[in-house]
């Protein structure tokens, strides 16, 4: 009678010669997973339902909210975030199903380069955001904006 043994996973090996990443990963998508869930809910009900519900959305609506430091940092927050929590997830399922290394390492790559990106991208319109930019020419901005 022969005993066949399962592998244990990839990251379970890397896990002991170095900082367990596997486990802080799992504890920060408890946590993040938790958060979002305040600051998703939280969203939808000021933007769904609060006020005149979905009517009230037009690019005033975000103007004002982005006015304010509390949503910038409320939308920066859920963005960041968001976007860790989703490349993390993605770095997981190509760890577990990925076996050729260097595929597996280009892949993580591109994942990490994606979400780099994209909350950069994310925290900088959110942050810089202008609906009333100096120079520009009247008929380009909005109407609550005063004339130049």
């Amino acid at each position: 009678m022969t005993t066949q043994l399962v592998q244990p996973p990839r990251s379970a090996a890397a896990a002991k010669k170095t900082t367990n990443w596997e486990k802080w990963g799992w504890i920060y998508m408890r946590g993040s997973g938790v958060v979002l869930l305040v600051l998703i809910f939280g969203h939808l009900f000021i933007n769904m339902v609060a006020g005149k519900g979905v009517q009230q959305i037009d690019f005033a609506f975000v103007a004002g909210k982005w006015a304010s430091p509390f949503w910038q940092i409320w939308d920066s927050l859920m963005l960041v975030l968001a976007m860790v929590h989703g490349s993390n997830g993605m770095r997981t399922i190509v760890n577990d199903y990925v076996s050729r290394p260097g595929i597996r390492k280009t892949l993580l790559g591109a994942i990490l380069g994606v979400c780099i990106v994209l909350v950069v991208l994310g925290i900088l319109v959110c942050w810089t955001f202008d609906p009333c930019p100096a120079g520009a020419a009247a008929a380009d901005l909005p109407s609550f904006c005063p004339a130049p």
